[in-house]
């Protein structure tokens, strides 16, 4: 008899396994990544164990029972076309319904070979978020004059997280505390007459530097984040998710020189959440949302 896939919960250490995959996987995970996922929910992390033996894995993280994401969804090469993804695959959807309440949404970022798989499994197609690359110069670019950029612990941390509300379908405290913290990265609000007007973190990745969040009022205020953000990058490539659904956000990537390396499909089952799509000029992570 074959050895049976047993699903269940992920221990820390099969985590940093995980984010090691999807390096070779080619996703670029940041440097803290999993140490800051795992803070953010511990639970959310499963294993597909076969035999003893970790052959793939995924997130389902929820924000409290609000909106669920799920991300991170790997198998290992050797293990692939058996049906053993399949398995995995419904299995945390049905997790993590079961964490959330009854009618509660639950998004994800599926490479576009995947789309039609995930749609059989419920999830409807909302818009595409593109990854776009740039290499910076050494020289960072002049900040905008006529915008207040500032280190995002000079802001209100319940003001950011009132703001980011706006962009994300949940309040989301505990992963908003660690990830504009973290190390090797920087985090700036933009500020207008005192109120904060938009605010963007970039990291250090296994390959250059990632800006997620962008969220902004407009393009004025994207600008001026963008380009201070971008300044921690210089002498290396800088990489932003985009969603393709904000025309601004489009025209951001463009003046910049940016070129489209990658994308995924930005998918939905239930009902598609509410959130002022016109200030969201770069998602967080393809990961946890």
């Amino acid at each position: 008899m074959p050895e049976p896939l047993v699903i269940r919960n992920m221990t820390r250490a099969e985590l940093d396994q995980l984010v090691g995959w999807a390096a070779l996987e080619g996703w670029n995970p940041g440097l803290h990544d999993a140490g800051l996922f795992w803070a953010t929910d511990p639970e959310a992390f499963i294993a597909a164990d076969l035999g003893g033996e970790l052959i793939g894995g995924g997130a389902i993280t929820a924000y409290y029972d609000e909106f669920g994401f799920m991300g991170f969804f790997i198998v290992r090469p050797e293990f692939r076309g058996r049906g053993l993804g399949n398995t995995l695959w419904h299995a945390r959807r049905d997790r993590l319904l079961g964490r959330l309440r009854p009618g509660a949404s639950i998004g994800m970022d599926g490479v576009f070979t995947m789309q039609d798989y995930y749609a059989k499994g419920g999830f409807v197609f909302s818009h595409r978020n593109l990854r776009f690359r740039v290499e910076l110069p050494e020289r960072a670019l002049p900040p905008a004059a006529d915008e207040e950029v500032v280190p995002l612990e000079h802001v209100r941390f319940d003001e950011v997280l009132a703001y980011d509300r706006t962009c994300f379908p949940a309040m989301r405290p505990a992963f908003l505390q660690g990830w504009i913290a973290q190390p090797d990265a920087l985090a700036l609000g933009c500020l207008r007459r005192g109120r904060l007007s938009g605010y963007g973190v970039v990291r250090r990745c296994l390959e250059g530097c990632k800006v997620g969040p962008l969220f902004a009022d407009d393009a004025a205020a994207a600008e001026a984040l963008y380009v201070q953000l971008a300044g921690f990058a210089a002498g290396g490539p800088l990489f932003l998710d985009a969603p393709e659904n904000n025309p601004t956000a489009m025209e951001l990537v463009r003046r910049h020189g940016m070129s489209e390396v990658f994308g995924c499909a930005r998918m939905y089952l239930g009902a598609l959440p509410p959130v002022a799509e016109q200030r969201i000029f770069g998602v967080t992570t393809f990961e946890l949302g």
